[in-house]
């Protein structure tokens, strides 16, 4: 099973947000997911990035892999380096 942490679009339409999430990567983007980590609203200013920097760090010592968007928004967030 591959696990990636990737983003679930939430909001209304011309409006998104999204939630991090960690999910096997054979469902839907907006499908079923293992766990919630986070949130990432690009429509505030400045944007709105919430992530549980722990159990980002537990999920990928387990294995899970972040998509490259991802990636940047921990590194935002200072969940990796």
């Amino acid at each position: 099973m591959a696990v990636k942490i990737r983003l679930r679009r939430i909001g209304a339409k011309k409006a998104p947000a999204y939630r991090v999430v960690v999910a096997d990567s054979r469902f839907p983007r907006d499908g079923r997911f293992i766990e919630e980590i986070g949130f990432y609203d690009p429509t505030k200013e400045p944007p709105v990035i919430r992530i549980d920097a722990e159990k980002a760090q537990q999920w990928i010592k387990n294995g899970a892999q972040p998509t490259d968007t991802v990636r940047s928004l921990l590194k935002k967030a200072g969940a990796i380096q």
